[in-house]
């Protein structure tokens, strides 16, 4: 990505049309540099148009996120979080983990306007365009050892799904054991990734992407049913006030997680079950595909299926919804 097509980006954000003789002065570059810079837009999933005696003209307008704002929305949080905007990364919770390494403290907290690499469970890449989505990592050092954090990822979709409907996004459920979905549509995912002795501490880094605004290409590329943000909520909403939202609610949410477990939260977990009842496919490590029904959630956060009459408990497996 050259040096100064985020720059130009940010000024064509409001979706309207520049000359490049203006965009050239603003960055004091060439306007053979501007028609450069512009050139690697596709990479991060936009259309830049270019019209003959007009200039440049994004497709949609893009809201970059802006530390400022995003601070003053997190609110009495802020004081937990110290907050990274990155334009581009290979993956925030790769970038976090390195930082967690070197000493970073907790709420260290890291969010890219675009990820190359974004990652999901079980080596999943997350697809992402500029300003399609919200991706974000925070790091949350607990003192008791990993053993202690059962149903911690349960939990930040508790968090994430409260901070969604603080912002007017409806119709949010939860996915054991870690995504939320409307319309049994994935609407975003979450990756928790922990280290540290077995009595603890332990450095939790988790990752979070929110699909704000799929377009028709990024959609194209996801291979699974997904939804946005921009199609659940009434009115359009802010992707800087969901972020700040997001980070307020996990900050909140994990120091309550901190003292009192997943117990906490399950009852408002169980609430959002999307798949409460369902028939599923359960994908268990080492294991065929096997069919069954959802039967509730154990205390620990691990998924009870009915399994050929068996009720079986599970914590490492992926489940897909069956016809009904």
């Amino acid at each position: 990505m050259g040096p100064a097509t985020f720059p130009l980006l940010r000024l064509l954000a409001d979706g309207r049309f520049h000359s490049g003789e203006d965009l050239a002065k603003h960055l004091g570059r060439s306007r053979a540099t501007v028609s450069e810079a512009l050139k690697h837009a596709d990479e991060l999933g936009v259309d830049v148009f270019s019209v003959p005696g007009k200039g440049y003209k994004l497709a949609s307008p893009v809201e970059f996120l802006d530390a400022a704002r995003i601070v003053q929305g997190l609110g009495s949080a802020a004081s937990r979080v110290r907050l990274t905007l990155a334009d581009e990364a290979d993956s925030t919770s790769t970038r976090l983990a390195a930082a967690a390494q070197q000493g970073a403290p907790s709420g260290t907290c890291i969010a890219a306007e675009w990820q190359s690499a974004g990652r999901g469970r079980r080596g999943r890449a997350w697809q992402s365009a500029l300003g399609a989505s919200l991706t974000f990592s925070i790091l949350w050092r607990f003192e008791r050892g990993p053993g202690h954090l059962a149903g911690l990822s349960l939990a930040v979709a508790v968090a994430v799904s409260r901070a969604l409907e603080r912002c007017g996004v409806k119709g949010v459920g939860v996915k054991w054991p870690n995504d939320l979905v409307a319309d049994w549509k994935k609407l975003a995912g979450i990756l928790v990734e922990t280290s540290g002795d077995l009595l603890g501490p332990t450095a939790a880094v988790i990752g979070v992407g929110v699909n704000f605004r799929l377009g028709e290409a990024l959609l194209a590329r996801i291979d699974q049913p997904a939804i946005d943000c921009m199609s659940l909520a009434a009115e359009p909403p802010s992707r800087n006030g969901i972020l700040a939202a997001l980070i307020a609610a996990l900050v909140a949410d994990l120091e309550r997680f901190e003292r009192e477990g997943f117990g906490a939260f399950r009852e408002d977990w169980m609430a959002r079950h999307a798949y409460a009842g369902r028939r599923v496919t359960v994908l268990a490590p080492g294991c065929a595909p096997r069919e069954g029904a959802v039967t509730g959630l154990a205390e620990d956060g691990a998924l009870v299926v009915d399994l050929d009459g068996t009720a079986t408990r599970l914590t490492a497996a992926e489940i897909s919804l069956r016809p009904a």
